[in-house]
């Protein structure tokens, strides 16, 4: 979320905008699935048409045209099919109003804006927060003068970062009380032997702990608006200020959760692959990297090796992590008897799959290059934790930057891989 400087501001209200998609001259309503799939089938089998006569004809600047604008098609339908499974996954589609559900506590809201537009009825806030049971990361007020957000808006901020953020959406979500979460782990070093009736049992080794502490770090905004626009806007105040947090502390999740430092922020799954700087981290050691047979670029046996490196207990549930970039290359390839490896979603709530597994887009993952890591395959609920401390915090500010009024707005989120044996990465060879 940018900073607002005096004279530049400049406020969209929150509207619903239609949306459409537009492939191989049709529009689809990208809020009808049937339209969308229906589409996409047709997309899908005119790539494959155009593909193969690319691949025959070798080298044809306008063959090679018409694949890479079909193939963005079918990207395109794929992707508004996958925010629709997204909004599945979180329970969200087809909620009333703006898709969240959020409970019904109009009184407390009607306070919020209050506090908002005004900063004033602070006992109102305080008497409300007394009223009944809320969230549990919705504790109240603290000396300082700043209030927790509304469970209404921590709710659907919450809800909106599962859906955008695709690493939040499938890894564990641990949330705490406390400053970090530590997480035990045995060496497995249990030792056992066979023994006669009567002969003797000498010790054997007895296995030992180790611990892996995940701390947080913590994302913030600063918007700044202008008092006027506070007073006598009639947009939702909610809505407006939790769709800027949305989408900033999104993205800002999405490039941890991949390659985080751990410096004030997650550590990244990257981070702990073969070769990476977290790869002595975990006592049961780094995710293997499954390298391509081909330099520099992506291979169809590569999907398959690494599908069949992964432990058969975390099967059921991994799934190929690549953006969308890697997911085009991936189109392309065929199996030994002709058939294309990957396949469109065929209904509402099914992803797209790639060599039968289940394709999710991460816009933050490496694209193809040489020793690059452009995919994961394996089961990220398994893998990845995110540690959330506490909802939303937001601070009213209107004395250091006058006229206008600022919103500090705070998260604490941690993450990093607490078993790395779930996970294969999927590595393009150097050379």
């Amino acid at each position: 979320m940018k900073h607002i400087a005096p004279g530049s501001f400049a406020l969209a209200t929150a509207m619903p905008v239609p949306r459409a998609i537009s492939g191989l001259g049709v529009r689809a309503d990208a809020s009808d699935p049937k339209v969308i799939l229906a589409e996409l089938k047709k997309s899908f089998e005119a790539f494959k048409e155009a593909n193969d006569a690319a691949l025959k004809a070798k080298a044809d600047v306008v063959v090679d045209e018409k694949v890479t604008r079909i193939d963005a098609a079918v990207g395109n339908f794929q992707a508004a099919l996958d925010e629709i499974n997204a909004k599945l996954a979180a329970g969200t589609l087809g909620s009333p109003g703006d898709g969240n559900d959020r409970p019904q506590d109009q009184a407390y809201t009607d306070r919020w804006n209050a506090f908002m537009r005004h900063g004033t009825d602070e006992a109102g806030l305080r008497a409300a927060n007394r009223e009944g049971p809320r969230a549990a990361m919705t504790a109240g007020s603290n000396p300082d003068g700043g209030y927790l957000a509304p469970v209404e808006w921590d709710r659907s901020i919450t809800l909106r970062l599962k859906e955008i953020s695709p690493i939040r959406q499938n890894a564990f979500v641990q949330p705490i009380t406390g400053a970090g979460f530590r997480k035990l782990y045995s060496d497995r070093n249990v030792g056992s032997g066979w023994v006669g009736e009567t002969a003797s049992r000498p010790a054997t080794t007895t296995p030992t702990l180790s611990v892996l502490d995940f701390a947080t770090g913590e994302m913030y905004a600063f918007p700044f608006v202008t008092r006027t626009i506070l007073e006598d806007s009639e947009v939702n105040l909610e809505d407006w200020l939790g769709g800027e947090v949305e989408t900033e502390f999104s993205r800002q999740e999405g490039v941890a959760f991949i390659a985080g430092d751990g410096v004030n922020k997650p550590f990244g799954i990257l981070t702990y692959v073969t070769g990476g700087p977290n790869a002595a981290k975990h006592p049961f050691g780094a995710i293997k990297a499954v390298v391509t047979g081909d330099a520099a670029k992506l291979s169809a046996d590569s999907f398959i090796s690494i599908v069949q490196d992964v432990p058969s207990a975390f099967r059921p549930n991994a799934k190929f992590y690549m953006n969308r970039q890697t997911v085009s290359s991936a189109r392309k390839f065929k199996d030994g008897q002709g058939n294309y490896l990957w396949q469109p979603s065929y209904a509402a709530g099914v992803p797209s799959t790639l060599v039968g597994e289940a394709i999710v887009e991460v816009p933050d993952m490496p694209d193809v290059a040489a020793g690059a890591i452009p995919y994961l395959y394996g089961d990220m609920a398994a893998t990845y934790v995110v540690v959330d401390r506490r909802g939303i915090l937001v601070l009213r500010d209107e004395l250091t930057n006058k006229p206008f009024v600022g919103f500090y707005t705070t998260k604490r989120v941690g993450g990093g891989v607490f078993n790395p044996e779930p996970m294969r990465a999927g590595k393009v060879s150097a050379s």
